[in-house]
């Protein structure tokens, strides 16, 4: 995309609104949306964060293998996919602040359940049906919800810095979460077993669940006609989704080789780090990924949404093709970490690029069914990189990302 069609955006999404009134930037109601989500954000990923690090130490206490291990990431991802799905279809029946607070319920399950069992069979279940997210990415039933309560309260000019913003701060609580993970050791030398200490982790993940529920629970109500319309399913703008839904799922498949508990999988066991180290890591990367959403709403103003979707990823891929490689652990931290702070910045954009080119009733469906492929098409990756991994092919899934990624 040149600039100049960057600029038609904003003027796309107008024509395509049919009218209604447009929120001012200073309107008192957009504030408090934007905050409340922005807070619901962060208990949400703060949790997202440290799960992300401790599932595959978690399940290795279990017993399980890095075969498992993989499975439940790839179970955890098909679910976020199907519930996506389910969740665009219904939206416009039951609205959009009601279903954040059932997916709250169901975040608040999966943390207690996982907490409290070590049978394969239930952990499959839930990693399919709850919330587990192994990638502490945007992969979630909560993301297309909050993308058009966000778009819903903006004003067209502002969309993309609100989406910046928003995966700014997620990003930076996913980060704070990545450091938590250390708190297993820290519990550990009061004397609690490593497995006791692992499941209180869950435990708070399951809170973190309640208290972003009730912080959904604080948003403003949809106005009638918002809600039981049943006006959530794709319509003039259905083309334009399928393109971008396969241009989606072909970058999802490729970073499915490589979600982060698959990526701590390979740090411990390559270069032997401590759970505090890996922790320390993944705080960084998360903190390069944050400020990367900022430079990257910048940057689109310049060159447009698409090229700034497109022209990060190639040297990002190239750092983790070159991770992969690595003969030691601080050149292969430095080149996670150098594309950590590039391969995020595609996220704010293609958020607001969805957003601006589907018409308001369309919007929570879009991003569910731009999201659908991704996850699923993500879903198949840990399975097949974890079968590689067990095989003592250990860089090959990083390296096969890398690759399709660039190609």
């Amino acid at each position: 995309m040149r600039p100049a069609e960057s600029d038609r955006l904003p003027r796309l999404a107008a024509a395509r609104s049919g009218g209604g009134h447009a929120p001012a930037a200073g309107d008192p109601d957009v504030t408090v949306v934007t905050t409340r989500l922005l807070w619901a954000r962060a208990l949400r990923d703060f949790g997202d964060g440290f799960v992300a690090v401790l599932l595959p130490v978690y399940l290795t206490a279990l017993g399980l293998g890095p075969a498992a291990i993989g499975l439940v990431a790839t179970l955890a991802l098909l679910g976020s996919a199907l519930t996506t799905l389910g969740i665009g279809v219904v939206s416009g029946r039951f609205g959009q602040r009601r279903l954040l607070m059932a997916a709250s319920v169901v975040m608040a399950a999966s943390g207690f359940v996982f907490a409290a069992t070590d049978a394969l069979a239930i952990i499959l279940l839930v990693a399919l049906v709850g919330t587990i997210n192994p990638s502490a990415g945007s992969v979630s039933i909560f993301v297309p919800l909050e993308h058009a309560v966000l778009t819903r309260a903006v004003p067209d000019a502002e969309r993309t810095r609100s989406f910046a913003r928003y995966s700014l701060v997620g990003a930076m609580a996913a980060a704070l979460g990545a450091l938590a993970a250390a708190s297993p050791d820290l519990l550990a030398r009061t004397g609690l077993s490593e497995i006791v200490a692992l499941r209180a982790m869950f435990v708070l993940y399951a809170a973190l669940g309640i208290a972003g529920g009730l912080v959904y629970r604080s948003l403003p109500r949809e106005a009638p006609a918002e809600v039981g319309s049943g006006h959530s399913v794709l319509g003039p703008s259905r083309g334009i989704v399928v393109r971008l839904a396969a241009l989606f799922c072909v970058d999802s498949f490729a970073g499915g080789f490589a979600v982060q508990s698959l990526l701590a999988l390979w740090l411990f066991e390559r270069f032997d780090l401590s759970l505090a180290e890996a922790g320390l890591f993944f705080f960084w990367s998360g903190v390069l990924s944050a400020f990367s959403f900022p430079v990257a709403a910048w940057l689109a103003t310049r060159i447009g949404l698409v090229n700034t979707m497109v022209f990060t990823h190639i040297p990002s891929s190239l750092c983790l093709i070159g991770a992969a490689f690595a003969p030691q652990v601080e050149v292969a931290l430095g080149l996670l970490l150098l594309r950590a702070a590039l391969s995020q910045m595609d996220v704010p954009t293609r958020s607001s690029y969805v957003m601006a080119v589907v018409t308001p009733p369309e919007r929570t469906a879009a991003a569910s069914f731009t999201a659908v492929p991704r996850s699923l098409a993500a879903a198949a990756g840990p399975a097949i990189a974890g079968a590689i991994f067990a095989a003592g092919w250990q860089a090959t899934p990083f390296i096969l990302c890398g690759v399709l990624k660039i190609a």
